[in-house]
């Protein structure tokens, strides 16, 4: 569930009222610019609380609703602080499929920067894929390509989003 952070917050320090209702979760360390940008606009214009869990000291603009967390540099080190700490309802913006599903077994919501929105029914599909396209991958038969967001993909991130937010 979407909640709204209720107090003002210093140097990015949030009252225990606020630790309470975060509720967007970023995986900072791919998440794209043009993703990052609209999230932290809709925390300002919806007064929704987001956080950034990176393993560098990601730029966040001054916003009484936005936080950042610096976790130690090591493979998958923001994922598995942003599983440990997902509560049910959460929203985590993430194209890092594990962590997808650890955030939906927890009754949490996962949508990828792409626009795709990770669900109990579809989330064992995608790892399934997942994981046949990484067998693929080391057995050379295909190559690992990802290309740069599109327009279309950028809107559709942002059409999810705002269904999001305001379900909540």
């Amino acid at each position: 569930m979407v909640k709204r952070a209720d107090r003002q917050t210093v140097h990015g320090e949030w009252s225990a009222k606020q630790i309470q209702t975060v509720n967007i979760w970023i995986d900072g360390d791919a998440c794209p610019r043009a993703i990052r940008d609209i999230l932290f606009r809709a925390a300002t214009r919806r007064r929704v609380a987001v956080i950034m869990v990176a393993n560098h000291l990601a730029q966040i603009p001054p916003s009484p609703f936005i936080r950042r967390v610096k976790v130690e540099a090591g493979f998958d080190a923001a994922d598995n602080y942003i599983a440990l700490h997902v509560k049910p309802h959460d929203l985590v913006i993430t194209a890092d499929i594990p962590l997808a599903d650890a955030v939906v077994k927890k009754q949490a919501i996962a949508l990828n920067p792409r626009g795709t929105l990770y669900t109990a029914n579809n989330i064992g599909q995608v790892l399934t894929a997942r994981h046949v396209n990484e067998s693929l991958r080391e057995s050379g038969m295909i190559k690992s390509h990802i290309d740069s967001l599109t327009p279309k993909e950028i809107q559709s991130f942002s059409n999810h989003l705002d269904r999001l937010i305001q379900t909540r």
